[in-house]
C-alpha cells in the first residue's frame, strides 16, 4: 500500500512538473516578493480617533478633560481592564489605548497595533497638538507608545499571501488535476489494476499537500521571514494544507470536466479568500468569517506570526481544520467508490 502512495505521489508530481504547476507554484512567491517590495503606502483621510480608557485608571485630569472635549478629534471608549482594551485594539475597534506610564507618573502610554503606521502617527501628532494648545510647550502627554504587533509592511501581509497561496492549490490546481484524470478516463484505468480507492486519494492529497508546503517555504525563503514558535506555525500549515487539498479533491469530483472544475474553484476561491483576508478592515466580515475554514486558518497564522500565539491556545482552529479535512476525504472516497460523473 505505502509503495502504490509513494509511486502515484512522484507521478503526480512529474505530472505537476510537466504541465507547468510547479512552475506557477515558484513563479506566484516570486511575484509576491518583488510586489511587496514596491509597496506605496498612501495616505489616509482624517477620521475620528478612537481612544480607549481604562475605567479604573487614574490618568491626569488635564489630559482627560482635554480628550473629553476634543470630540472633533477623538471619540473615547471605556474598557474594563488592559486586557480587554489590547484585545479591542487588536480587533480595531479602537486605534488606541491609554495606560499608565511606567516612565512619568503625569504621561501616559499608548498601546496600538503598530507603531510605524499613519494612524499611530495621527494619534501622536493630536495629542501634541492639544497639548501644545492645553499646556505650552510642556512635556510630551505620552511618553512611550507600546505595540501589539511588530514588523514593516511585508510582515504584516504575509498571512494574506501564506492564505492566497494555500487556497490557490486547493481551490484552483487540484479541481482541475481530478476533473482532468476523470476527464481523460485516467482515473478509471486505475481503478482496474489492483489499486485501491483509498491509495489513489491518499496521493492526491500528499500531492497538493507538498504544493501547499513548496509554496510556503518559497515565500518564506525569498522574503527571510521568519516565524515566532517554528512548531505551531508548521502544524498549521500542514493541518491547512490537508484541510484545503482534502477539500479541492472534492470539488474536483462535483465537476465533469477541466472547465467546471475551473470555474467552481473560483466560486469557491474567492468567497474564502476575501472575507478572511479583509476581517481586519470590517467588523461585519469578522462577524462572518470565522464560519469559514479559511479564517480558521489566517487567524492562527496572523497570531502565531504577528501576535507570539502558539498551537497551545490555537487548539479549537487546528481541531477544526483536520475535522474539515477528514469530513471532505471521506466525501471524496464515497463519491469515488460511486464512480460519480466518470
Amino acid at each position: 500500500m505505502l509503495r502504490n502512495i509513494i509511486t502515484l505521489t512522484l507521478n503526480d508530481l512529474a505530472i505537476a512538473f510537466k504541465n507547468k504547476t510547479f512552475f506557477l507554484i515558484i513563479f506566484i512567491p516570486v511575484f509576491v516578493f518583488f510586489s511587496l517590495k514596491l509597496v506605496d503606502m498612501s495616505s489616509a483621510e482624517f477620521k475620528k480617533i478612537n481612544i480607549g480608557l481604562i475605567q479604573a485608571e487614574t490618568y491626569a485630569p488635564v489630559i482627560l478633560q482635554t480628550i473629553t472635549s476634543a470630540d472633533k478629534i477623538f471619540t473615547v471608549s471605556q474598557v474594563s481592564d488592559e486586557a480587554e482594551g489590547k484585545r479591542l485594539v487588536r480587533e480595531k475597534r479602537i486605534d488606541g489605548l491609554l495606560v499608565r506610564s511606567e516612565k512619568d507618573k503625569g504621561s501616559v502610554a499608548l498601546v496600538v497595533v503598530k507603531k510605524e503606521s499613519l494612524q499611530t502617527l495621527s494619534i501622536v501628532e493630536s495629542f501634541s497638538a492639544l497639548q501644545k494648545v492645553a499646556e505650552g510647550n510642556n512635556k510630551n502627554w505620552i511618553s512611550d507608545i507600546k505595540t501589539l504587533q511588530e514588523g514593516g509592511i511585508q510582515q504584516q501581509t504575509l498571512p494574506t499571501w501564506i492564505l492566497m497561496l494555500v487556497l490557490l492549490v486547493g481551490f484552483i490546481i487540484m479541481p482541475a488535476q481530478v476533473a482532468e484524470e476523470k476527464e481523460k478516463k485516467l482515473l478509471l484505468g486505475l481503478l482496474q489494476t489492483p489499486m485501491r480507492e483509498i491509495e489513489w486519494l491518499s496521493a492526491k492529497v500528499l500531492t497538493g499537500m507538498l504544493l501547499i508546503l513548496t509554496a510556503v517555504l518559497s515565500l518564506h525563503l525569498l522574503g527571510a521571514f521568519k516565524p515566532g514558535d517554528i512548531l505551531s506555525y508548521a502544524a498549521f500549515i500542514v493541518a491547512g494544507s490537508f484541510c484545503f487539498s482534502s477539500y479541492g479533491i472534492l470539488l474536483g469530483f462535483l465537476c465533469r470536466n477541466q472547465a467546471s472544475a475551473r470555474t467552481l474553484g473560483v466560486l469557491f476561491y474567492l468567497p474564502h479568500l476575501l472575507p478572511s483576508a479583509l476581517s481586519d478592515f470590517s467588523q461585519k466580515l469578522t462577524a462572518v468569517a470565522p464560519f469559514l475554514p479559511s479564517y480558521q486558518l489566517y487567524e492562527p497564522v496572523k497570531a502565531i506570526l504577528l501576535d507570539g500565539g502558539s498551537l497551545s491556545n490555537l487548539s479549537l482552529e487546528w481541531t477544526y481544520l483536520i475535522v474539515v479535512g477528514v469530513v471532505t476525504f471521506i466525501c471524496s472516497y464515497l463519491l469515488m467508490k460511486r464512480r460519480w460523473l466518470m
